[in-house]
């Protein structure tokens, strides 16, 4: 499966991807990551096997106290076959607690290739750092898990929930009907029902019919992470505190402040680094919903090759669902050029005219391995825009140069 897996992603693999590859010497590094022991937890065969039928399955059994349950923040939105109705997507990962093999070769692997200990670093405290982050990728996930939610109610009238079961990657995810009248940006939060002390949480944001919305980017665009560099994501992802990208956080709340969107964060990277995003975008950029990758696989070079590898495919698939969910919303996009997002966005664009009515691009230009492509290169922007009025779409280094261009769109 994980072969397959693979092979698949190299088809989808465009022509920026090969170059960022190829510049960054991908494939050497990913040869040389540690591989992990299988993630699915061998004592459920029957799981495994009935996990095949993901929510249909009719042998799904409820978390134990020794699991592990994640739900990711989503977007309420009427249905579009009853406009009256609200509905969401809501996700759940499970995992068995504890549970990742080698955990300390894998740590010590990736602390030998990111050069830990150099410049002083407190080795001690950046291995308990990268344990912490690498732990996700290496517990068992299970399969054919279910979890009861309270979707915070008023009290003494709970709205029980019913989420899973889930599916061969240990994530669960269907679409859930929500009653009661709401208001637009309003918030509620619900709660896992566990059988352990674990306080397990989400929101579920509400977005009207119409307005404005936002899909950003997260790996260059708004936080730090050498998406050209395969040394550079494995130092930013577990190594290192997230740092924004210097502007970001003041153009998105100049941004939340006048046009009020609702926000969503697309990213090329795994689940598995959901509580690691969360946190970071939580403490730094307006709340919205996150949609990452949904992929398993056995080894930490998969890990490489989810953002260096088919997310032109993978961004456009999301993008259309959050069209599903919001098509009368004003959409702005904004992405950068380490990936393919200026081709993503155009491809979108041109899918269905008149839904994105901005798109902004930022020019990484402080990675080594940009200046071995052509991706920063107005050829590059002219052809993945093509059909894209030239007014819609911009390419900017400095975030600063975005609010004039944004105060315009308000006026329009």
């Amino acid at each position: 499966m994980e072969k397959a897996h693979e092979i698949k992603q190299e088809m989808e693999e465009t022509h920026q991807e090969r170059e960022t590859r190829k510049a960054g010497d991908f494939k050497s590094v990913e040869s040389s990551m540690p591989a992990v022991a299988s993630r699915i937890d061998p004592t459920t065969i029957a799981d495994n096997l009935s996990s095949y039928l993901g929510t249909h399955n009719p042998w799904g059994h409820p978390v134990a106290a020794t699991d592990a349950v994640w739900l990711l923040d989503n977007t309420a939105h009427r249905s579009q076959t009853f406009p009256h109705h609200w509905q969401a997507e809501f996700v759940a990962a499970y995992f068995l607690k504890d549970s990742g093999k080698d955990v300390g070769s894998v740590v010590a692997d990736i602390a030998e290739k990111i050069g830990l200990g150099a410049e002083g670093k407190d080795e001690k405290e950046v291995e308990s750092l990268i344990k912490s982050r690498v732990q996700p990728f290496l517990d068992a996930i299970l399969p054919a898990r279910t979890v009861k939610i309270d979707f915070g109610g008023p009290k003494g009238d709970r709205d029980i929930k019913n989420l899973g079961p889930a599916g061969r990657n240990g994530v669960s995810s269907q679409t859930v009907k929500i009653s009661g009248e709401h208001n637009d940006k309003e918030q509620i939060k619900s709660e896992a029902i566990m059988p352990n002390d674990d306080d397990v949480t989400m929101v579920t944001e509400f977005a009207e019919t119409e307005g404005w919305g936002f899909i950003s980017d997260i790996d260059d665009s708004i936080k730090t992470t050498l998406t050209s560099s395969p040394i550079g994501i494995l130092r930013t992802t577990f190594a290192e505190t997230p740092k924004p990208i210097p502007g970001m956080p003041s153009l998105y709340n100049h941004i939340s402040q006048t046009l009020s969107p609702t926000w969503f964060y697309l990213s090329a990277s795994p689940y598995n680094l959901y509580p690691f995003l969360h946190t970071f975008i939580s403490q730094t950029y307006p709340h919205g919903t996150i949609l990452l990758r949904d992929s398993s696989w056995l080894n930490l070079a998969g890990f490489i090759a989810n953002l260096t590898q088919g997310t032109q495919k993978y961004k456009v698939d999301r993008m259309q669902k959050i069209h599903d969910w919001v098509p009368k919303r004003k959409m702005i996009c904004l992405g950068d050029s380490t990936q393919t997002d200026a081709e993503a966005y155009g491809e979108i664009y041109r899918k269905h005219e008149g839904w994105v009515k901005k798109i902004y691009i930022r020019k990484v230009t402080d990675v080594a391995e940009m200046g071995k492509t052509d991706k920063n290169l107005d050829e590059r922007f002219e052809k993945a825009f093509e059909g894209v009025p030239r007014d819609v779409w911009m390419a900017f280094e400095d975030p600063n140069e975005v609010y004039e261009s944004l105060d315009k769109l308000m006026q329009e």
